[in-house]
């Protein structure tokens, strides 16, 4: 069948396995045809990470196993996805301490990632919440990981995109909440360094991103709108409900052009009137907004598009954010989903992406000359001794990736010694020499 990640591209012929236990999972590995072989929950990561000839779909893998009141660990299989989650724990008064954009990713699929939000300045990443996760290898037995138990498998399992075995159950912290409303701060910034030092006089708010026009140009580069939150004191507890709009068919690619673009980004900007601003807004239109359109990757067209997600070092960031910006600006192919976040320290997972600094994400609608314009923006965030975001990640070269990722030796001799570099690789490791 024809399969691909979110971005539509690649698109390739695979096999999808739909095991509904683990003894099945466990019994389709050991009879897998020897072709490549990658663990799928719900397909949001962007490029190829996910495919493979053969995929191990954990969509049935989806029960909760356990919840202590006391603390908020929740132990639960890996195929249950955030917004599953959500909606069974909101109302009970408690919320993921780390959330990326759409709650329409699995537990595994959050792990594998590491995935991290708008508070990534304060709370780090997704699995800096997990204290275990139970992960099956290349020999089919399953293992217990923890900081404290198998502790190299666990950090080169999180963040490692799949490549260390299944993810097939795991423990992770919420955090207590009183409202299911968000009190969100507007602030204007009337261009990057602006929208930087805001980052910087805000960081003690719990969540912090901003919405960037990456089409303007001159004193006015890096325009954006930085939204500031905290979870709200009062209010009622309930979980978000499912979007009713959606995107039926592909829209044609040429209505994404630099002048619809750059009507948007005008539109959008000039809509806040006021510096700053206050608004009490329930957590779905903060942390999901896009998650209320279902099917929107279709706006793209047939072609698909791709996420370029980079992080540069915090002393880099005004420079090189402002050479990013200014390039893409030449180019005229602008992204109306331009998004910068404030970032806090690393921590010990080999492949995780973020370290201390900004992180600049876009999607782009792919045509031809795109990515050769892909390739500058590689070559200055190499510059700056930035990296790119594996999650979102098509068409990065494999010298980049090991240029970036000072531990991919260290990844590539554990999955040796487990024997997943014979069974667990994807189009994506293929492509970065894993």
């Amino acid at each position: 069948m024809q399969m691909s990640g979110w971005g539509r591209y690649p698109v390739v012929d695979a096999h999808l396995l739909q095991p509904r236990t683990i003894e099945q999972l466990t019994t389709k590995l050991g009879a897998h045809s020897g072709q490549d072989c990658i663990a799928r929950g719900l397909g949001r990561s962007y490029g190829d990470s996910s495919l493979a000839a053969e995929m191990l779909g954990t969509h049935y893998l989806q029960h909760f196993l356990n919840f202590d009141e006391k603390t908020g660990d929740l132990s639960c299989a890996a195929g249950v996805s955030l917004a599953e989650i959500l909606e069974v724990f909101v109302p009970r008064g408690w919320f993921l301490s780390v959330t990326p954009g759409t709650k329409f990713v699995t537990l595994g699929g959050a792990i594998a990632s590491d995935v991290h939000g708008k508070n990534h300045h304060v709370d780090g990443c997704f699995s800096e919440h997990v204290s275990r996760l139970k992960l099956l290898l290349a020999d089919g037995h399953t293992v217990d990981c923890s900081r404290t138990e198998h502790s190299e498998l666990f950090h080169a399992t999180c963040g490692g995109m799949g490549l260390t075995g299944v993810i097939v159950e795991a423990t992770l912290r919420l955090k207590p909440i009183v409202s299911s409303f968000i009190q969100q701060t507007l602030i204007k910034a009337v261009n990057l360094k602006d929208a930087l030092e805001q980052f910087e006089n805000h960081a003690d708010f719990t969540y912090s991103v901003a919405w960037i026009d990456c089409l303007a140009t001159g004193d006015q580069l890096g325009r954006s709108l930085l939204m500031l939150g905290e979870h709200a004191k009062q209010g009622d507890l309930h979980s978000g409900h499912a979007g009713k709009l959606s995107i039926p068919i592909e829209m044609p690619s040429f209505l994404l052009n630099r002048y619809s673009v750059q009507a948007f980004n005008f539109l959008y900007y000039n809509k806040v009137r006021k510096t700053r601003s206050h608004q009490y807004i329930h957590y779905e239109p903060f942390f999901y907004p896009l998650d209320g359109i279902h099917d929107w990757n279709r706006l793209y067209g047939k072609r698909g598009f791709t996420q370029y997600q980079c992080v540069l070092p915090k002393s880099a960031g005004l420079e090189g954010m402002s050479r990013i910006l200014k390039r893409i600006a030449q180019s005229k192919k602008g992204s109306f989903l331009a998004v910068l976040k404030a970032f806090g320290k690393g921590n010990e997972n080999w492949l995780s992406f973020p370290f201390e600094g900004y992180t600049l994400a876009l999607d782009f609608k792919l045509d031809n000359s795109l990515l050769s314009l892909l390739n500058e923006l590689d070559q200055i965030v190499l510059d700056y001794e930035g990296r790119l975001y594996l999650s979102k990640d098509a068409r990065m070269s494999e010298a980049l990736f090991k240029q970036t990722y000072p531990h991919w030796e260290r990844f590539a001799a554990l999955r040796e010694q487990t024997g997943a570099d014979k069974v667990f690789n994807s189009l994506q490791s293929r492509r970065l020499g894993l």
